[in-house]
Formats: structure tokens, sequence, C-alpha cells
């Protein structure tokens, strides 16, 4: 099975509850540089959210721009987490489970990815307010829920440690991007 399948797969089987899909992702050296291949996975998704926020207001004109930006912030913000989550395993006394962690952490970013860009189809296809806010808020909720669960499981973490954890994954998204609104036009 490639490392892809692998990984893909055990994202799938957490975000069913199923805790078994941690010990499909092997703790080797090889596994944990082949899941960054997951980043590659989830731009689609991070372009089609962009897409989708114009449904109202239309494409810009610099629409390239802002696309390039999204994904940057998008790839910067994942490196950033992997490195402070890289220096304080040893902290929290979980370094030999860091890097299964951070090879679940990957692949289930591209589940995420799908929850929320399916939480958004029905808003894009017109449903009513109350429809789209719900499918929005079970997809964000199942994906944060996602998020918090392979980390429990994989760092081996209390479940208040994992809270902080997806807590600071989430704020570093938030301040990137509000570091690249204040920088850019």
């Amino acid at each position: 099975m490639s490392v892809v399948t692998l990984g893909l797969n055990a994202a799938l089987r957490l975000a069913r509850g199923r805790a078994d899909g941690v010990v499909l992702v092997p703790n080797d050296r090889k596994t944990i540089v082949r899941s960054f291949w997951s980043i590659a996975f989830c731009l689609p998704a991070v372009a089609c959210r962009l897409l989708m926020s114009w449904q109202d207001s239309g494409v810009p004109a610099d629409a390239g721009h802002l696309l390039a930006r999204e994904l940057i912030v998008f790839v910067v913000g994942w490196l950033v987490f992997v490195e402070v989550t890289y220096r304080l395993a040893p902290l929290i006394g979980r370094a030999d489970r860091w890097g299964r962690f951070i090879a679940v952490w990957n692949w289930c970013n591209v589940i995420e990815g799908v929850l929320i860009i399916l939480g958004c189809i029905p808003g894009v296809l017109g449903a009513p307010p109350i429809v789209d806010q719900a499918c929005e808020l079970v997809t964000v909720g199942w994906a944060l829920w996602l998020e918090w669960y392979a980390t429990r499981l994989a760092f081996g973490v209390a479940p208040l440690a994992a809270v902080g954890l997806v807590l600071l994954d989430q704020s570093i998204g938030v301040v990137l991007a509000s570091l690249a609104l204040m920088i850019g036009p």
C-alpha cells in the first residue's frame, strides 16, 4: 500500500471515530517525510474555499494575487505548526511520538479540507441560510473534532492538551492570515 493510500485510509478511519487509524501510520522517517505530500492534496481545497467565498462578491480583479497569498499563508502556517510541535514535543515528554503524530496530523488535514468544502456546498447551491449555516457548523465542528481526536491519540496527550494543540494550530493560521491582510493590498 502506498504512503498516500495508507495515510488517507488512516485519516478516514479517524474521521469515523476509529482509533485504529493511528496505528496504520508507521512511525518511521520515510513515512513521516512522505506524509508532507498531503500539503499538495490540500491545496485544491484551499483554492476551492477561496473561490466559494467569491460567490456573492464576484471574482476580484487581483484574484491570482489573492489566491497565491492564500496558498502561501496556508503552507507557511502548516510548516510553522510542524516546527512548533517539533520543539514542543520534548518539553511535554512526547518526542518519541512526534513523528507518527505529525504524519497522522498531515493526512487528517486532507480530510478536514474536504469537510470544510462539503459544508460550503449548500450555500453555493442556494440553500436557505439556516441550512447553509447548519451544514457549515457541522462540518467545521467535525473537522476540529478530527484534529483533536487524531492529536489526542497519535501524540498521546490528555484531552485538554489536545484542545490546546488544536487552538495553537488555529491561532497560527489566524495570526498569519491577519498579517498577510495587513501587509498586502
